[in-house]
């Protein structure tokens, strides 16, 4: 790792006191503008993973608590309650974007696409630029067999984190279909 990809990591870990971890957390614009101007798909990694990080933290215990419950409760296949627990989050703080795309997630998981997609605009409302919602708005227009809507979403995903394989690649292959079909 160069010197000054150490110094930019550390300094986005310092987190002063009075800044707030979630879609508000002002180091958020630092990372992003990384995710745009870097060639280094390493560096991009790295810049997506504090992002992520940042997006999953509250200045809240409880919600904290919450999110790994809901996270848990996710990985392993116990989705009602997931869902459950994502809800009682976005009770406690509407404006929490994580909560609503980690219920969104879950919705897509258990195939309710019309409420996914309804928590994935709220999400986007409260954070434009997530890719993981964008990403997951486009595998729902895949699995309902809207590929305009679908290459949207990838397209946009792209435009925030250009480093997105899995956008990449479905679009890529929504495109190569397209194709195959036009010939």
């Amino acid at each position: 790792m160069r010197i000054t990809e150490a110094i930019f990591i550390t300094f986005l870990l310092i987190s002063p006191a009075n800044l707030m971890a979630d879609q508000t957390d002002p180091r958020l614009d630092v990372l992003f503008n990384r995710l745009q101007t870097t060639d280094d798909a390493s560096d991009a990694a790295a810049a997506s993973q504090l992002i992520w990080a940042i997006w999953h933290q509250s200045d809240d215990d409880r919600l904290n608590e919450l999110m790994r419950r809901g996270l848990a409760q996710m990985s392993t296949g116990e989705y009602a309650d997931a869902v459950a627990t994502f809800s009682e989050m976005i009770q406690l703080d509407a404006g929490f974007a994580e909560a609503w795309n980690k219920r969104a997630t879950v919705y897509y998981l258990m195939g309710e696409y019309g409420s996914s997609v309804k928590d994935i605009d709220r999400t986007l409302e409260l954070e434009p630029r997530h890719f993981g919602a964008l990403s997951g708005l486009g595998l729902i227009m895949m699995a309902l067999e809207n590929e305009e809507a679908a290459i949207a979403a990838f397209e946009a995903t792209l435009a925030v984190n250009p480093f997105a394989a899995g956008a990449e690649q479905n679009l890529e292959a929504l495109r190569a279909l397209q194709k195959k079909r036009s010939l």
